[in-house]
C-alpha cells in the first residue's frame, strides 16, 4: 500500500498536553441543529472553556447521501447565534486542517492500513440477512444484532481474493471488558462483545465508519475531552479499543443525558419547531435560550438571560440532573416564547428516552 508521506506523519497522534483541555463541537450536517444539540454543545463548550481549554469545530459529514451544504453553513450560524465560539475549524483553519470529514478520507485509509498490517481487522462478506440466519446471532440491547464471527477466521490478506465481492472490514473485539472513568457517569465497564461483537470500521471500496473516523480525527487533532449524549455510550468501548490498537491515548469521555420530548422520545432533526433556526427566525432571544438551558442543567433555579461565557465560573458537569431534560409541549408545537421563567420538566420513559 503506497502511503502519502504527509499522511504517514499525521498518523502519529500528537502528544496530549495534559495541562490544557482540548474539546470539540462536531455537528453532522444532515439537518438543522435543535435544542438537544444546543444543550450538549453548550455543556461541551463550557467543559473546555471553564478549564481554560480550547475548542475545535469539526464537520462530521461522512454520510454523503444525507449531508447538505446548507445544513453545514446553518450549523455555523446556529452555534454563533447561541454564543459559542471555537479556536480551530473549517472556517478558521488550524494546524489539524482539514476539519471536514469528507476531506479526510486519505487519512482514514492510512489508519485502516495500520489495522490491516497488524491483522486487527478482517474482510467480512456477511449480509444482514446472513447474520439474521445465524443460529448464534442474538440481539444486543443497544446495538441490534451481535455478529456471530462467521468471517473471523480470515486475515486481512484474504481481501485480495474478494475484489469482485462487496465486503466490510471488521475489527476483532477482545472478550475482556473495557473500562473508563466517565466525567459524568463515573466508573464504567462494558464488554464490547455484548454490543454487537466484531464491528465494522470500513466498507469496500472506500466507505468509512463513524467509529474509525471519529477516533482518527480526535487523536490526530489532539482532542483530550469528549462530551456527548449518553446515546453514544455503546460507541465508547469500541472507540477505546481502536485507540489502544493504534497506540493512541483515549480522551476523557463524558456522556450526559439526552433532551427528549413530552412523550419521552429523543428529539429529532425532523422536529422543525425545536430547531435553532426556527427559534432564531421567530425572534427568540439567544440569551433567554442560554438561560433556559442553564436551568435545565441545574446551574440556576430560574431562567436568567445570559451568554455561555456567563456560566464559565459556575460550570460543574456534576450539577446536571441524571435524567433526560424533557422539553415542554409548547416548545414542540412552536408556541414557546421563553419570556417567562420555567422550571425543568421531569418524568420520562427511560434514561435514554427509549
Amino acid at each position: 500500500m503506497n502511503l502519502n508521506p504527509t499522511v504517514l506523519t499525521l498518523m502519529h497522534a500528537p502528544p496530549q498536553d495534559s495541562t490544557r483541555i482540548v474539546g470539540r463541537l462536531a455537528p453532522s450536517p444532515t439537518g438543522g441543529l435543535h435544542l438537544g444539540h444546543a444543550r450538549t454543545f453548550l455543556v461541551a463548550w463550557l467543559a473546555a472553556r471553564s478549564a481554560g481549554g480550547k475548542v475545535l469545530l469539526r464537520v462530521e459529514d461522512l454520510d454523503n447521501s444525507r449531508s447538505r451544504t446548507e445544513a453545514k453553513d446553518g450549523a455555523f450560524v446556529d452555534l454563533r447565534w447561541l454564543g459559542l465560539d471555537w479556536d480551530e475549524g473549517p472556517d478558521l483553519g488550524g494546524p489539524s486542517a482539514p476539519y471536514t470529514q469528507s476531506e479526510r478520507y486519505e487519512t482514514y485509509q492510512s489508519v485502516l492500513g495500520q489495522l490491516k498490517q497488524a491483522d486487527m481487522v478482517y474482510p467480512c462478506t456477511c449480509t444482514r440477512a446472513d447474520i439474521l440466519k445465524a443460529a448464534s446471532a442474538p440481539h444486543s440491547e443497544d446495538e441490534g444484532l451481535v455478529y456471530p464471527g462467521t468471517c473471523a477466521g480470515r486475515s486481512a490478506r484474504d481481501a485480495l481474493a474478494l475484489v469482485d465481492r462487496p465486503f466490510a472490514w471488521r475489527f476483532r473485539v477482545p472478550a475482556a471488558p473495557v473500562a473508563w472513568n466517565d466525567l459524568f457517569r463515573g466508573p464504567m465497564s462494558i464488554e464490547a462483545v455484548r454490543l454487537g461483537g466484531d464491528f465494522v470500521v470500513a466498507r469496500s471500496p472506500a466507505g468509512m465508519s463513524y467509529q474509525l473516523a471519529v477516533v482518527t480525527d480526535d487523536a490526530l487533532m489532539g482532542i483530550n475531552q469528549v462530551i456527548r449524549g449518553d446515546d453514544l455510550v455503546p460507541s465508547t468501548p469500541r472507540q477505546i479499543l481502536l485507540y489502544r490498537s493504534l497506540g493512541w491515548a483515549p480522551p476523557q469521555f463524558g456522556h450526559i443525558p439526552l433532551t427528549v420530548g413530552p412523550d419521552g422520545r429523543r428529539l429529532a432533526k425532523r422536529d422543525g419547531s425545536i430547531k435553532l433556526a426556527t427559534l432564531r427566525n421567530a425572534g427568540v432571544d439567544p440569551n433567554q435560550l442560554v438561560g433556559q438551558l442553564a436551568l435545565s442543567c441545574g446551574w440556576t433555579d430560574k431562567v436568567v438571560p445570559s451568554t455561555p461565557g456567563d456560566w464559565i465560573g459556575r460550570f460543574r458537569i456534576s450539577d446536571l440532573p441524571p435524567a433526560p431534560w424533557v422539553v415542554a409541549p409548547e416548545w414542540i408545537d412552536g408556541s414557546a416564547t421563553m419570556n417567562q421563567p420555567t422550571a425543568p420538566a421531569s418524568g420520562t420513559k427511560g434514561e435514554r428516552g427509549a
